[in-house]
């Protein structure tokens, strides 16, 4: 039986909170559990904002978080020059679904992830190497320990493992303050492809960091009555930026936080010397962004920029990047076509194949985007018409969501 809630143990009806005639009783599901709110009535979450049942929010989540591209200074930022990121309008979506069926599910359908753990053995882990809530305390003796906790093998360094053991930190981390951790599953589905250098990882920890801080009550839904999207403030934008970083952290092991940073907060954001500062009222800039397809190692590309060390302007960094090295066949192929077209682009990244962007001027024609985008598949590139200056993470309503997504965030 569960007890009674409210002054005196004595029980509380729901007419009467309806009708005003006493004072709702503050729940807490981190006093209460999941499970008993479940059995309450009340979902996953407690009504703390007024006390009223019909005014909890839905136990499903969504949320949402942009990828990037860099218009400028890819490799100049690793000599301390200015380097210039902006949110790309192609997004990274998370459905969080509570329940207390005693698991937790994890299902990544654009890398054919699925996996599930008992609660209970995950309780049973020792995670105290991780501190408690301190999202500056990750190390790379720490990454290596959590591999060594959830029997990961010591050189696991493909994308399906990582982005599973970058679950598995922020779940244990952030729902450590949980006096039980919750029962849930999770799935992310993602326009971004992977492994273009457009963000996908940091896109994938800003949505599980805001949506494990949200469903743990460490920062509130935003999520407003008959609004179809909401943002978090600026504190809780930093919080999930911090999060963020860590998962990020245990991904690539040493980033920038650049990418984290934009697709936190959107817009586009300065980079230098390790500083990033927003910029006001960036403009949306609409754009196609072509991925060559060709394979390349950012690593050995900014190392090979480093030795030749001892603009139009979309034009003019184009030149300097290939002369710098990192440019390639198929990039140089991707701006002919687009200078055919009466159009200008450039790489977004390391270079040396990867992405690149075309600015799509207000004044260009219909006809010649659609001509221009079929020579450009004609060469074999994925290309995307979208823009930059998008909005950051975000929560949604299931009906905004296009079919698409829904349909995404449903295959398994």
């Amino acid at each position: 039986m569960l007890k009674p809630i409210g002054e005196g143990n004595s029980r509380l009806a729901r007419s009467d909170w309806l009708g005003g005639r006493k004072k709702p009783p503050l729940l807490r599901t981190r006093e209460l559990g999941y499970g008993v709110l479940e059995r309450l009535g009340f979902g996953n979450r407690a009504p703390e904002a007024t006390g009223l049942p019909g005014a909890m929010l839905s136990e499903v989540l969504l949320v949402s978080a942009p990828g990037k591209v860099i218009l400028h200074g890819e490799h100049a930022v690793v000599h301390g020059k200015v380097a210039l990121a902006v949110a790309l309008n192609l997004r990274t979506f998370l459905r969080l679904q509570p329940h207390s069926n005693g698991r937790v599910g994890l299902n990544l359908p654009n890398i054919g992830v699925r996996r599930a753990w008992d609660v209970a053995s995950l309780q049973l882990l020792d995670t105290s190497f991780l501190g408690h809530g301190d999202s500056a305390a990750l190390t790379a003796k720490h990454v290596e320990k959590l591999k060594e906790v959830v029997g990961f093998p010591k050189d696991c360094v493909d994308p399906e493992h990582l982005a599973v053991l970058a679950f598995l930190y922020l779940y244990l981390s952030i729902c450590q303050s949980q006096r039980a951790l919750p029962s849930l599953d999770i799935t992310v589905w993602s326009e971004l492809p992977t492994g273009a250098g457009l963000g996908s990882s940091a896109a994938y920890s800003v949505c599980l960091a805001a949506a494990l801080l949200t469903a743990c009550e460490e920062i509130p839904n935003p999520l407003k009555d008959g609004e179809a999207a909401g943002r978090w403030t600026e504190e809780n934008l930093e919080l999930i930026n911090k999060w963020a970083f860590q998962g990020e952290r245990v991904i690539h092991g040493n980033p920038s936080g650049v990418d984290n940073a934009v697709s936190t907060w959107g817009g586009a954001l300065r980079y230098q010397q390790g500083k990033i500062s927003s910029l006001k009222r960036p403009p949306v800039l609409k754009i196609l962004l072509i991925n060559t397809k060709v394979p390349r190692s950012t690593k050995v590309l900014v190392a090979n920029v480093r030795s030749r060390l001892l603009k139009e302007l979309i034009d003019m960094n184009q030149h300097h990047l290939n002369a710098l090295g990192v440019g390639h066949a198929s990039l140089d192929q991707l701006c002919q076509v687009t200078t055919a077209h009466g159009l200008h682009s450039k790489l977004t990244g390391a270079g040396g194949g990867g992405c690149g962007i075309t600015l799509l001027r207000p004044d260009v024609e219909r006809p010649e985007v659609e001509a221009t985008k079929r020579a450009l598949s004609g060469y074999g590139f994925d290309c995307w018409e979208t823009s930059v200056g998008a909005p950051g993470v975000s929560v949604h309503t299931a009906a905004s969501l296009d079919a698409s997504v829904q349909q995404g965030l449903d295959s398994l």
